[in-house]
């Protein structure tokens, strides 16, 4: 069984392989003939349409992992956790919330104020830099069952997304496509959790613009909250 990495990038092929955190981590880890990069390359659309196109044409026997192209992979068993964690849950991620809230505005905040959510809910780590091997943001034991999961690092097996119809909505084209697709996962009784995979992200988000707050009326008027 293979990992096909799903990314969808701003920057041509020779730019993506050359510069950015994705690429030169894949070519580190290029010894493991077992995953296979499936990168959407000068993309102008929105994550859920390059990923749902890419979860149809893959290998039905096939684990995805979707990955922003900022994400450094710092663990070179990378193949061997996803396997481990796509054993236990139907879709992992490195960090999570073990509940949601109504009007929640992303995993880790509690309100559109963006108040942390409490600790005891939080579960995982990712670590932050422009560089591999940045500062590890730890925000609970892992792994843990969770409601909610960060879409900076989101794999599944290609069999449980179709055999559920588990897609990516396209109405949320960079934020909330992460927390409507739990939520749709949840909806279809898919099991979620956080598992122990060495990422570092150079982005912490963009939270508070002025198209974040509209994808979040958006979001919250598709929930009916």
């Amino acid at each position: 069984m293979k990992i096909e990495i799903i990314c969808a990038t701003r920057l041509s092929e020779n730019d993506f392989w050359k510069g950015s955190a994705l690429g030169i981590s894949l070519k580190r880890i290029a010894f493991d003939k077992r995953i296979e990069p499936c990168i959407v390359y000068d993309n102008r659309y929105g994550l859920p349409r390059v990923y749902n196109k890419k979860i149809l044409e893959a290998d039905d026997r096939s684990m995805l992992a979707f990955i922003h192209d900022d994400v450094w992979i710092d663990d070179y068993f990378f193949y061997q956790r996803i396997e481990e964690g796509l054993a236990n849950y139907d879709i992992i991620g490195v960090a999570g919330n073990r509940q949601r809230t109504k009007n929640q505005p992303a995993w880790a905040f509690k309100n559109a104020d963006l108040i942390w959510d409490d600790r005891a809910n939080l579960s995982g780590s990712v670590a932050h830099g422009k560089y591999p091997f940045g500062k590890i943001s730890f925000y609970g034991p892992s792994p843990a069952s969770c409601e909610l999961l960060d879409g900076c690092f989101l794999a599944a097996k290609k069999s449980v997304l179709t055999g559920s119809e588990c897609l990516f909505d396209n109405r949320f084209e960079f934020h909330f496509y992460d927390m409507d697709f739990c939520r749709t996962a949840r909806s279809k009784s898919l099991k979620l959790g956080t598992w122990a995979i060495c990422l570092t992200h150079q982005s912490g988000g963009h939270f508070g613009t002025d198209k974040w707050k509209n994808d979040y009326r958006n979001y919250l008027e598709k929930w009916g909250e």
